[in-house]
């Protein structure tokens, strides 16, 4: 797990390594262990290392391998790297060390672009050819790993983070009218390749590009599963899907504890994350390291979960760490996820996962998380009106139940300057909605969330607020050939009881009942969603600030409205209003943008 950057030049001229450089050292919260930096005419890389798989320094990166002409750079951790290498090895390629960044790049001198196509794990990729001068840039299936670009006519530059290119200077930092849209409509999601800047795109997840030196650039999508049912499983019982999910499950498990350090578990008392401290206890797994957090309750609303994350660890014997915070404390956390942010989120997760994620990096450097399994099995509670409309009519439903905003609500927050054409974020979901390959209204609301949704809000959202604090977080259901059997699994069985009924019968066999019927809870951060104090001032001191006067996205009678009643507005998911506006503001300002 680290930070890579790097430059492209379209003009043939050399590269800015001073520059590179410069985006990389942003990054030494993702990589505090080691660094380098390579270039080559036209080329520069950058990197920043997280030492987690061959600690030595063979494994640093860049990597170069001289016999095949190639350099990269790579982030995130590659779980079958043994079995890849042992592969490769008999083909005859030699390696210098026992890591998997090296492996990475003998795959690719192996099987060229198709190289994704072998690797299990989370990966954000960019690989020279010496011979060709071809740049390939490339990112894993479900977008766990981040890859953000600017490109101008004379270079292309692309870093793990956003900040890393906003550090690298010439970004046109204009507010994408559209994304705009997309963030205050479809809640805080902005599809890739768009972010909420003009001048910066991200890769989309499963896509392998490829800029040639003769500035054309091409890409392929190379894992785009279906949500249908397959005829090999036609005969099977209720049962057999849960055998054949929790055996995933418990590959997927299993494949996240490699590693050369110790791994942990993020545990929030839930079925998900209970799950993994429970496979994992299965796996005979010692003294694990469990997790938890929990805040002050405010405006009645509870701040924890200990009840059942203290009855997992007890069940488990886990060596468990509970983390508390007072409302008083929120404050200075706050600030520093919304700059750890690359791109604006308005979850509350977000401060918990930031603070979770300082105290847990004190005592292991990688961590299991039950993040996605909602997404993936039909946790969420818009799912199960879907499963009463028609193939033809998910649009609708979907939006009112996950929708912030439609276009005239959008247009009574938004400055006429600011407001794009039409709806962007509703025709975004009804093109994606229509494509092919959904069986029925809930495989097309389920294959949305998972590709989309899940990307670009939860699963960033981890990888931000734990990697601030130099912690590899690993997502076991979003394992690629989970989520593929996960996505052919009838709708009725994850939408039973309630939703993850399929989930719930698996955990029945291993957790406390408690853990498996409880409500279903979140990462509470009560302050966040009912705005006094310290946190209702600092909104309104950003939304009142000259930059975001200067700015003038929203209207003003609009913001007035909402700070004389701070807890009146919220969305149909129970999110704040105000905080979206302020966590937007205070972002830009953060980062210094306009």
């Amino acid at each position: 797990m680290c930070g890579l950057a790097g430059e492209y030049r379209r003009d043939g001229s050399r590269a800015d390594v001073a520059t590179v450089e410069r985006m990389a050292a942003t990054m030494d919260d993702r990589g505090p262990d080691d660094a380098g930096a390579w270039s080559a005419g036209p080329v520069a890389l950058g990197h920043r290392r997280l030492r987690i798989i061959d600690l030595s320094a063979a494994s640093g990166q860049p990597v170069t391998d001289p016999v095949s002409g190639l350099t990269g750079v790579f982030n995130g951790c590659i779980y079958n790297y043994r079995e890849l290498r042992a592969e490769l090895a008999a083909r005859g390629h030699r390696f210098f060390s026992a890591g998997d960044s090296e492996v990475v790049v003998k795959a690719y001198a192996e099987w060229g672009v198709d190289f994704v196509d072998h690797l299990t794990g989370m990966f954000a990729v960019a690989i020279v050819e010496r011979d060709s001068g071809r740049l390939v840039l490339a990112r894993d299936r479900l977008g766990i790993k981040p890859l953000y670009l600017t490109e101008t006519a004379d270079r292309v530059r692309f870093a793990s983070t956003l900040p890393a290119l906003l550090a690298g200077g010439d970004v046109d930092t204009t507010i994408d009218k559209v994304a705009l849209a997309h963030y205050l409509s479809f809640h805080s999601v902005v599809p890739a390749p768009r972010t909420i800047l003009r001048g910066v795109t991200k890769l989309p997840p499963a896509t392998v590009r490829v800029y040639e030196p003769d500035g054309r650039m091409h890409e392929r999508v190379y894992w785009d599963p279906p949500f249908t049912r397959r005829p090999e499983h036609a005969g099977w019982s209720d049962r057999d899907w849960q055998d054949a999910l929790l055996a995933s499950f418990t590959t997927a498990v299993r494949r996240r504890m490699v590693a050369d350090v110790p791994v942990g578990v993020l545990l929030s008392g839930g079925l998900d994350s209970s799950l993994v401290v429970a496979l994992l206890a299965g796996e005979g797994q010692p003294g694990l390291a469990t997790f938890s957090i929990g805040f002050d309750a405010v405006g009645g609303r509870s701040g924890d979960e200990f009840r059942y994350s203290d009855l997992v660890a007890k069940t488990f014997d886990t060596d468990h760490h509970q983390i508390r915070v007072a409302a008083a404390d929120l404050l200075p956390p706050l600030e520093s996820a919304v700059a750890a942010m690359s791109e604006p989120m308005v979850s509350h997760d977000c401060v918990a996962f930031h603070l979770l994620s300082q105290v847990v990096s004190e005592h292991v450097k990688v961590v299991q998380s039950g993040q996605g399994a909602d997404e993936i099995l039909g946790g969420y509670h818009w799912y199960p009106p879907l499963a009463g409309v028609g193939r033809d009519d998910v649009l609708d439903t979907y939006a009112r139940a996950f929708f912030d905003r439609d276009a005239a609500g959008l247009a009574r927050v938004l400055d006429p300057d600011h407001l794009a054409d039409g709806d962007p974020a509703r025709e975004f979901v009804a093109a994606h909605l229509a494509r092919p390959g959904a069986q029925t209204a809930v495989d097309a609301g389920l294959r949305l969330d998972t590709t989309v949704m899940l990307v670009d809000d939860p699963v960033k959202r981890v990888d931000n607020m734990t990697m601030a604090h130099g912690l590899e977080a690993r997502v076991p259901f979003l394992d690629h050939e989970f989520v593929e059997l996960a996505a052919s699994c009838p709708p009725e069985l994850k939408l039973d009881q309630g939703g993850k009924g399929v989930l719930k019968e698996i955990g029945r066999r291993v957790l406390p009942g408690e853990v498996v019927d409880r409500p279903k809870g979140y990462f509470p951060v009560p302050g966040l969603t009912h705005l006094e104090g310290q946190l209702l001032v600092r909104v309104r001191d950003a939304l009142y600030a000259p930059e975001a006067r200067r700015r003038g996205l929203f209207r003003a009678d609009y913001v007035d409205a909402l700070l004389r009643e701070p807890n009146a507005e919220l969305t149909p998911l129970r999110g704040n209003k105000l905080w979206q506006l302020g966590l937007l503001e205070m972002w830009l300002q953060s980062h210094r943008i306009g």
